[in-house]
């Protein structure tokens, strides 16, 4: 993955109201009202979304981030070793 994407995906995530994220189910979480994801500043609303969707979207926020250091971890680990990637 070229660095640029990762930039990209590190500043959407860094603009991003900050986490965690926690996905509320209308029906599982609770029982009246809109399904949405509760963030440390506004909730967010979602119409059409599965639970599945609701979940992983409510977690990319915590999880992106490690995934971002994941891979600079490992770039730091090949250009010690003086690989190409």
């Amino acid at each position: 993955m070229k660095d640029f994407l990762i930039s990209e995906i590190q500043e959407r995530c860094e603009k991003a109201t900050k986490g965690p994220w926690i996905s509320y189910i209308e029906g599982r979480d609770f029982t009246s009202g809109c399904s949405f994801i509760g963030t440390a500043e506004d909730d967010i609303e979602l119409s059409g979304a599965t639970v599945d969707d609701q979940d992983f979207i409510a977690h990319a926020r915590q999880d992106i981030p490690v995934l971002i250091e994941e891979i600079y971890r490992l770039r730091r680990k090949l250009d010690e070793k003086h690989i190409k990637y």
